[in-house]
């Protein structure tokens, strides 16, 4: 018997001595610079890290513009973050410059094509809709669902919230209402700044760094510096939160996916400027 509790005890000793593994926060670097006599790139981005999401970098040069088929049972985000272009849709010209989010909603297919010596940079996030999502999309307004919706990041609504600063200037660039269960945003402001602490279980979240971002992201005990053309995910349910250096720039968009529609209660933290 005193052997089996030595035994036990030093195997408490033992177990208590090993540190428990930090929890990681997945980020993954985008190319930006294509191989020569590359013209387009394509690679699928941070994995099978939330159920129902699949995001993809795409990035084209030359003269030739690519047809972009939507998927049936899902609903597409195009983020334009690097270079310019166009885009067609519905026989109409959208033009595309660093920072514009473009959906095509009920069209089938639209055609990007790349600015003359330029090189566009772009994510593709598929959303797949659930049989609630399919319901919710019929009580949506029209115009959200049925129009093509583009929009420049700085032409987008700003809005304040309590766990970021006075500094921050903060905007919708993607309401709820449009696709089941998805908001995005922007965060932008100059260091020394931080967004607080928070923890938001109803909701899978990715940040997309932007031009000059360089920034520290913290979640529980982890934390990972996010670079500018860098995709992160939130571990779901983590208390989280982000830092800036003094003279350094966050600059990132929020991509909210609730687990339902019930979550979106979470957007009335959300205080539009022209309301206060």
């Amino acid at each position: 018997m005193k052997n089996k509790i030595n035994i036990l005890f030093l195997t408490l000793l033992f177990s208590s001595s090993i540190p428990l593994m930090a929890q990681e926060i997945p980020i993954e670097n985008l190319n930006t610079k294509l191989q020569e006599h590359t013209q387009q790139y394509t690679k699928t981005i941070l994995e099978d890290e939330i159920k129902g999401i699949h995001v993809e970098q795409i990035s084209l040069t030359g003269k030739n513009a690519i047809l972009d088929k939507t998927s049936e049972g899902y609903k597409t985000i195009y983020l334009f973050f690097k270079g310019n272009g166009n885009v067609n849709a519905a026989k109409k010209d959208y033009t595309i410059v660093p920072e514009t989010i473009l959906l095509p909603n009920n069209l089938k297919e639209i055609t990007v094509q790349t600015a003359e010596n330029d090189t566009l940079h772009y994510l593709k996030i598929w959303s797949k809709l659930t049989e609630q999502d399919l319901l919710d999309l019929k009580e949506f307004p029209k115009e959200n669902t049925q129009n093509v919706y583009y929009k420049k990041f700085t032409d987008c609504e700003a809005y304040t919230e309590p766990i970021k600063s006075p500094n921050t200037v903060s905007r919708t660039i993607l309401p709820n209402k449009y696709i089941p269960r998805i908001a995005m945003g922007t965060v932008q402001t100059k260091g020394p700044d931080k967004v607080d602490p928070h923890e938001h279980g109803m909701l899978e979240q990715l940040f997309l760094g932007l031009a000059d971002n360089d920034v520290i992201v913290y979640a529980d005990e982890a934390s990972v510096a996010m670079p500018e053309f860098s995709l992160l995910h939130i571990p779901l349910g983590s208390s989280h939160s982000v830092t800036v250096d003094d003279n350094k720039v966050m600059y990132y968009v929020w991509m909210d996916f609730f687990l339902d529609k019930k979550g979106e209660e979470w957007l009335n933290t959300h205080k539009k400027i022209e309301d206060e």
